[in-house]
């Protein structure tokens, strides 16, 4: 059984990183877009509700998920695939 290396394990890490940033994207773009919409809209009309900032973005990201989350599952069961794959070349 041999060590694995500190390339492997940046490599890994940062594959991770670039997984976890095509995942989270929609969703947080989706927010960021409705929330700036609906902070448009309360400083036009001065409407100060907290519950109108809050239910248009918990709405907006239950759709998103909807629309992304066949992407979303299928990105990060291949990324586990190419781990469990990687396993035998780094124990060698």
């Amino acid at each position: 059984m041999s060590d694995v290396t500190d390339t492997a394990v940046i490599e890994i890490a940062m594959k991770t990183m670039l997984v976890t940033l095509k995942l989270s994207a929609p969703i947080l773009a989706t927010a960021l877009s409705v929330g700036f919409v609906v902070s448009l809209f309360q400083s036009m009309t001065q409407i100060q509700e907290f519950t109108l900032a809050f239910v248009p973005k918990v709405v907006a990201v239950g759709v998103a998920l909807l629309v992304s989350g066949n992407w979303m599952l299928h990105t990060l069961v291949n990324f586990t695939n190419e781990l469990f794959g990687m396993i035998p070349s780094l124990l060698a």
